[in-house]
């Protein structure tokens, strides 16, 4: 995520204001309100971008009529669509191409899903969690596969595929994971903590799929209670009554310095001490899109 939001940053200094971005680049208010103030203007769909302007693409990905929709608009575009992402399209446009009905886990309506439904819409059918298995229905129940959402709980999207496959037991499953990794070691992490916690707080805005299933989570695994707060400033004090052990986590879009707020303003409150939880050392680092490095070094060789 922050490599989407870094390509915004980079475009209003390489391009200067405004620069245009489909959607929300990440799905954090504190995140997109920052970038408005600096010129960033963020549209819901490409026909509100002037003819010819630059528009910048969320990292949750576009369907590809959208860039279609560019492209009759003339307009230059950046796409900062997760690597991710742009995995689960890759596998969805291969295995349509071999003629596998994909069963789309992820929540009805989130842009992820739109736009990996786009890219093969005739044998996608969404499965909105476990309670939807039921429902779903298949051509060939030997010619079907599984992809994902990446920001879903991991023990959610499991046990989805598990019922699927109780239906479907020739079900396919992707080549690698489809959850995001950074999703998963956040998952994990309050995995550990939740259950010494009587609270847990997340710190992530409440359009962030990856921010709710993290209450989610730590409610599953044993916290006394847990809540979403976008910043300190939303932190119910009475929510501290009783308890001695607070876990703090964030969603994957968070800026860090609203972490530091919250663990600010639990530290005026007596939770001064903090005990850093790690499920996993992330090390995977994502390149720039490619038009934006091009035009970076371009604009590097002139100075």
């Amino acid at each position: 995520m922050d490599r989407a939001v870094v390509t915004v940053e980079k475009a209003l200094e390489l391009y200067g204001a405004p620069v245009y971005v489909r959607k929300q680049i990440v799905h954090n208010r504190h995140v997109v309100e920052d970038l408005e103030r600096r010129g960033a203007i963020f549209v819901e769909e490409t026909d509100e971008v002037p003819e010819g302007a630059l528009v910048i693409f969320s990292a949750h990905g576009v369907a590809p009529v959208v860039h279609d929709e560019a492209a009759e608009r003339n307009l230059r575009t950046i796409d900062a669509t997760c690597p991710l992402v742009t995995k689960v399209h890759h596998e969805a446009r291969r295995f349509s191409g071999e003629g596998y009905q994909i069963l789309l886990i992820g929540h009805e309506g989130h842009e992820e899903v739109v736009g990996t439904s786009g890219q093969a819409p005739d044998y996608i059918t969404l499965v909105d969690g476990p309670d939807h298995v039921d429902e779903v229905s298949v051509d060939d129940a030997d010619k079907v596969v599984w992809l994902s959402q990446t920001t879903l709980s991991v023990d959610e999207t499991m046990e989805t595929v598990d019922r699927l496959r109780g239906r479907f037991p020739n079900l396919l499953s992707p080549p690698s994971d489809d959850i995001c990794y950074a999703t998963q070691n956040r998952q994990a992490a309050v995995k550990l903590m939740a259950a010494s916690s009587d609270l847990v707080i997340v710190v992530g805005s409440g359009n962030s799929s990856n921010s709710v299933r993290l209450v989610e989570v730590a409610l599953d695994a044993g916290a006394g209670a847990a809540y979403r707060v976008d910043n300190a400033g939303e932190i119910d004090e009475a929510w501290l009554d009783g308890v001695a052990v607070v876990g703090v986590t964030s969603g994957a879009s968070v800026p860090e310095s609203l972490v530091d707020g919250v663990l600010g303003w639990l530290a005026d409150r007596g939770f001064g001490d903090v005990e850093t939880v790690t499920a996993a050392e992330e090390s995977l680092v994502f390149s720039l899109p490619q038009e934006l490095r091009r035009d970076l070094k371009n604009s590097t060789s002139l100075g």
